[in-house]
């Protein structure tokens, strides 16, 4: 049976290591054995590994696609040189963040609202505008941005700095760009619990050179769960953009991820809704409106929470074919392209930076 799991083990990639596996590399420990339950030692420098909660997951990941249903799995990491303290994510601190003036999550209250487009978009408009911008994808369950980036191939650099590693963010379009994406092969599911994913977004943006930043963008998952309180209580974030579309049952969500801002315990400020989808317009007769999702319901949404609507967005075919081609189409001058560009101005002005 060990040497079952060891074969298993072989197909697990250490990303930042040139793609060895971490059997080659020397990082299986102990192997427990019992009926119904594998337990697997990971054993890492002495040095914080930046993917070591990545790694984790996917030793649990292969292990649970290729063992029989129903087998406990259980995968611990140690330290292969003695060392006063273990190496935790509550080590990190916040000095990558130093020079970043605005950190801005961008959330919804439901997945399919086009969230990740929006967050791609404002981003390349942000930075079309002059803007040093990042944006980093929290969506560990799904992410995208590699894709609607056109960087699914980029693997981030790392650096060892005053005994810690830090991870270089990828650069395209003028925004730097950073994703648990880029270290997950593909169609890879991360079977992670609540918590390690948690860590392991805390690692996505506490511990990358940022530089000076304006603005970094944070694309949150659909919903109000266990990363969102993550965020908010470790990560400095200034406020939140809301993105919804106009049908009833987005908007009867949005107040949902509204609530989760102004509760007494998160406190943080909400810049404005983008009203997603907000018309239909083919693209061969631009001047034509059709109000599939129903009409102006981030207008009124806007309104009746008392936050600015900081713009609305056609439902434009070239958008999705855009992303798809990972050319985001805030590069271009084409109309929809205008509209991520005013709803980057109208952004801008909230935060006072105009």
């Amino acid at each position: 049976m060990r040497e079952e799991i060891i074969e298993i083990l072989k197909t697990v990639l250490h990303p930042g290591r040139d793609d060895r596996s971490v059997v080659e590399l020397g990082m299986v420990g102990d192997i427990k054995e019992e009926p119904g339950k594998v337990e697997v030692q990971l054993l890492f420098p002495a040095r914080r590994d930046p993917l070591a909660e990545y790694l984790s997951g996917s030793v649990r990941a292969a292990l649970y696609r290729a063992l029989p249903a129903g087998t406990e799995i259980v995968v611990k990491t140690e330290v292969s040189a003695p060392r006063e303290k273990k190496p935790s994510v509550n080590d990190l601190t916040l000095d990558e963040l130093t020079n970043v003036r605005h950190i801005i999550g961008i959330a919804s209250g439901k997945g399919g609202v086009g969230k990740s487009t929006v967050s791609v978009n404002l981003a390349v408009a942000l930075a079309r505008l002059g803007y040093k911008v990042g944006l980093a994808d929290a969506d560990v369950y799904g992410p995208s941005i590699p894709i609607m980036t056109g960087t699914e191939d980029a693997v981030p650099g790392a650096m060892e700095e005053d005994g810690k590693t830090v991870m270089l963010p990828i650069e395209k379009f003028g925004v730097k760009w950073m994703s648990i994406g880029y270290f997950a092969q593909a169609g890879q599911a991360l079977i992670w619990r609540g918590p390690m994913a948690c860590n392991a977004l805390k690692q996505m943006i506490l511990q990358v050179r940022w530089g000076v930043l304006d603005f970094l963008l944070i694309d949150m998952p659909p919903g109000t769960g266990d990363i969102h309180i993550s965020l908010v209580n470790d990560i400095p974030m200034e406020g939140a953009v809301i993105v919804t579309t106009p049908q009833a049952v987005a908007l009867s969500d949005v107040e949902k991820g509204i609530d989760l801002f102004r509760n007494e315990k998160v406190s943080r400020k909400l810049f404005g809704l983008v009203e997603n989808m907000a018309w239909f317009t083919p693209e061969e007769l631009p001047q034509n409106k059709y109000y599939i999702f129903g009409r102006d319901g981030g207008v009124k949404m806007a309104e009746k929470v008392g936050i600015p609507l900081l713009g609305q967005i056609p439902l434009v075919q070239g958008i999705r074919e855009c992303g798809d081609a990972g050319e985001p189409v805030a590069l271009s001058s084409r109309p929809d392209a205008l509209a991520f560009l005013d709803l980057a101005r109208h952004l801008a002005e909230e935060t006072g930076k105009e």
